[in-house]
């Protein structure tokens, strides 16, 4: 048996089986060495509990909006690329790219509605789009707060914006997400 056939032959028994075939030892001119298994009379063992999934977490979540993100519109390169040797019209350019593809890659997985469905820099009143000015999570007073934070009304500058709904891929419970983007390496 040539070394070449000899080593493929090794190799896959090893590979498939896990140990090597007759030919092969044989043809090296070994012995087989017979394992002889020890018992040891006690209670039958209890099959290993499965290991519990790791829980998913907000982290996880973030991860993979970045990662949807990176793969289908590049947001991650162009955020950590140093934009500072481009011209304008360059980064103009790529950045119609990164909006288009950003945009479309949030519309697929999230829905997002505006906090206060109203024009910007028109009047507001709180009552009126259904707030109240201790509702720090759904609206940010700004300008000339009275001390004591009692508003009714002031001129809408952003409408902010809040989740309607969410719909990620399923995540591998077995996996815990940290990488964005994998390394390509493009082989020739």
């Amino acid at each position: 048996m040539s070394r070449i056939v000899l080593a493929f032959k090794s190799f896959f028994s090893l590979l498939f089986t896990g140990e090597l075939s007759d030919s092969v030892i044989q043809a090296l001119n070994l012995t087989r060495k017979v394992a002889v298994p020890v018992v040891k009379p006690t209670a039958a063992a209890a099959p290993a509990a499965p290991k519990p999934a790791a829980a998913s977490t907000a982290a996880d979540g973030a991860v993979q909006m970045l990662s949807l993100l990176q793969r289908e519109a590049r947001l991650i390169d162009f955020f950590m690329e140093d934009i500072g040797p481009f011209t304008d019209e360059q980064i103009g350019s790529v950045v119609r790219d990164v909006h288009k593809n950003s945009r479309e890659t949030l519309a697929r997985h999230v829905t997002v509605s505006p906090v206060v469905d109203g024009v910007e820099g028109a009047v507001t009143t709180l009552k009126g789009v259904g707030l109240d000015a201790k509702d720090t999570t759904r609206l940010r007073l700004v300008g000339k707060v009275p001390p004591d934070g009692k508003v009714d009304a002031g001129v809408l500058r952003h409408r902010g914006w809040k989740v309607e709904k969410i719909e990620l891929p399923a995540l591998d419970p077995n996996k815990r997400l940290l990488v964005i983007a994998p390394a390509e390496i493009e082989v020739d």
